[in-house]
């Protein structure tokens, strides 16, 4: 009986792990007929518990399961020869891997890279087909915008262009938002929502012309206060609540918009523990001396030994956010909304159903948790002690 029982939960919670799995990395489609499927499973798991041995029930159940599993829709998608699509922050990471990806299923692609002989850059160029275009910009020069997008206009003014991945993104700072300066607030605005916003705008006449689509990659931080990460997060906070925006103006043209929320990645030298403590080093260099004794260089040394040990979890496979965005891109009914990376719906579900003292205690144990800056500790020491 107990082995009948324990055979029925394995086959429930690997049918319910894989159901999971593959709505997460967007291999199946949720419809009103999966969901019918799923309901029937259930009633005959309940009516062959009651008339059959449970072996055989567990059996049938399993056999069920896996007809559900096999039948389900998958998500189709558009062709994509002839299409063109603009993919920006292309030197590493998530928009090499996605220009890559996208140009070996046959779309003329634009990609942005800083540096147009960078190592990545290059990558692209010898593994990439002839159709890729390499264009060199910085999104904090406007000069760079502008020249960009009258090439993009010349170059798909007959052709026209499908979609626009903004990709690149930008952060160099990881300290509380008292210790970051106001010149690095600015920074991430600049890149991550203004240079976003001025792209999508130049662009827009084109993308209401074929009724393309829009992909953004934001961050879980522009939607968490995730300790330390002020800056970026404000800016991702701004880029989403635009994009939101833009996804309900623009659906009377026929324009689709979605925002990527991926987990964390190993992409660039964002995951360099050199190249943080070069920026930990020149934040040190230029706080206030009044700050600085406030907070205490140990205190910065620590949030930095923290978000190193953080960034070891890193995952290597992009594949899932790659997979987002060409959904995005390619999907005749894509998501607003994509969530590629593990651990990320228990922090949503944290974040909007729980205690806000909940999700930062969470926050705080799974992301840094620093020790007390340097003032307070002294002040705690010297708080007289009941007997």
């Amino acid at each position: 009986m107990e082995l009948g029982w324990a055979c029925s939960h394995s086959v429930w919670l690997c049918f319910l792990w894989c159901l999971l799995k593959k709505l997460l990395r967007c291999d199946l489609l949720l419809t009103p007929r999966l969901l019918l499927h799923v309901g029937l499973v259930v009633l005959l798991q309940a009516v062959s518990h009651s008339f059959l041995p449970l072996p055989l029930s567990a059996a049938l159940t399993g056999t069920a399961c896996w007809l559900v599993l096999g039948g389900a829709a998958r998500l189709q998608r558009l062709p994509a020869a002839g299409k063109a699509v603009f993919v920006t922050g292309c030197d590493s990471g998530f928009g090499k891997e996605t220009a890559s990806y996208l140009d070996s299923l046959g779309l003329k692609v634009y990609a942005s890279v800083l540096d147009i002989n960078s190592p990545g850059a290059q990558e692209l160029r010898q593994n990439c087909s002839s159709q890729l275009t390499l264009l060199e910009m910085d999104l904090m020069k406007p000069e760079d915008i502008q020249k960009t997008l009258n090439f993009i206009k010349a170059q798909t003014e007959r052709t026209g262009l499908w979609g626009l991945v903004n990709n690149a993104g930008f952060n160099d700072v990881v300290a509380d938002a008292d210790l970051i300066p106001l010149h690095n607030f600015r920074a991430c605005m600049e890149v991550n929502f203004f240079g976003a916003l001025e792209l999508t705008k130049g662009l827009l006449s084109l993308l209401r012309a074929s009724q393309g689509r829009i992909v953004t990659v934001s961050s879980p931080a522009g939607h968490m206060p995730f300790p330390c990460l002020a800056a970026y997060g404000t800016s991702k906070a701004a880029l989403s609540l635009l994009m939101e925006t833009f996804r309900s103006e623009l659906k009377s043209w026929g324009v689709k918009v979605s925002i990527i929320y991926p987990g964390y990645f190993k992409t660039g030298s964002t995951c360099d523990p050199e190249f943080w403590k070069g920026k930990k080093h020149q934040l040190l260099a230029a706080l206030p001396p009044d700050l600085l004794e406030d907070y205490g260089e140990e205190y910065i040394e620590e949030i930095n030994k923290e978000f190193v040990i953080f960034m070891k979890m890193a995952v290597e496979d992009v594949s899932p956010v790659v997979n987002s965005i060409t959904e995005g891109l390619l999907s005749p009914q894509p998501l607003a909304k994509y969530y590629p990376g593990r651990g990320l719906w228990p922090m949503y579900f944290t974040h909007h159903y729980l205690p806000n003292t909940v999700r930062d205690f969470l926050l705080r144990t799974f992301f840094i948790k620093p020790k007390l800056p340097k003032a307070l500790q002294l002040k705690q020491s010297n708080t007289p002690h009941a007997d």
